[in-house]
């Protein structure tokens, strides 16, 4: 049994604790009360924003699993990652780079240039994703996230900072009109801890908890995920989906 109810990255014993549950076999885990389907073959993954923050440890976290990823962005990278394929262009042109992808996962953050075009090029990537079979996964925010059960989101009320109010704002409109897709699209849209990002970047733990949409917070009253922990958190959740079509935290 692991305290707290913790995912532990790589453990592969069985054990159980509140409302998760680490299955044999299956490295790093946890239903979290959902149904398991059958883990998935290696795939080819398609990273939009593949070197930002996220972006980053989500192509290094799926490189070393085996997948076979391409990373596409605005410029190439200082630091490659041997065996990702990197795709220099704007977001308006990251469509071409999806074919063939079995999953898609959008990890571009809505300021500067890209501040407005969001909403537009994730509804697209999603109906791509359908057309194309694949699995579409959104890298959102922690104030798309509820304190509580049925509680208004953060995004709802008064207490996101204005200096972020309308990145923000555009990462609900993402959520929502996902939650309005008709096209049949299996898409997740993923939200962080609070304490995520470059400005706190953590360490590797090895751990972590999986919530739905509302918030998760440790003990002492924090929210905070590493990026290294939060790209496994995503990886597991590709490779073993436990959520379709629905929202998905994670954080220690």
């Amino acid at each position: 049994m692991k305290p707290g109810g913790l995912t532990m990255i790589g453990d592969s014993d069985a054990a159980c604790e509140g409302d998760s549950c680490l299955l044999p076999g299956i490295p790093g885990v946890s239903s979290i009360g959902a149904p398991l389907s059958e883990t998935r073959p290696m795939s080819k993954i398609t990273v939009i924003g593949g070197t930002g923050y996220a972006g980053t440890a989500l192509v290094k976290a799926a490189a070393a699993r085996g997948h076979q990823v391409t990373a596409v962005s605005r410029s190439q990278p200082s630091a490659p990652v041997a065996g990702v394929t990197y795709v220099a262009a704007p977001v308006t042109e990251a469509l071409n780079a999806t074919d063939g992808a079995d999953v898609i996962i959008a990890a571009l953050s809505p300021r500067g240039d890209n501040l407005g075009t969001l909403p537009g090029v994730y509804t697209q990537l999603a109906a791509r994703a359908a057309a194309g079979n694949a699995r579409f996964v959104a890298i959102g925010g922690f104030s798309c996230l509820r304190p509580a059960p049925g509680a208004p989101r953060f995004v709802e009320g008064d207490g996101v900072p204005a200096e972020y109010r309308a990145e923000a704002e555009e990462m609900f409109t993402v959520l929502q009109n996902l939650q309005a897709d008709s096209t049949g699209a299996d898409w997740l849209f993923v939200s962080p801890a609070a304490e995520f990002g470059a400005f706190a970047p953590g360490e590797a733990l090895g751990q972590y908890r999986s919530g739905d949409d509302v918030a998760l917070f440790d003990a002492a009253g924090k929210s905070a995920i590493s990026g290294a922990d939060f790209a496994s958190a995503v990886l597991d959740e590709v490779e073993t989906p436990t959520r379709q079509r629905d929202q998905i935290n994670f954080a220690y």
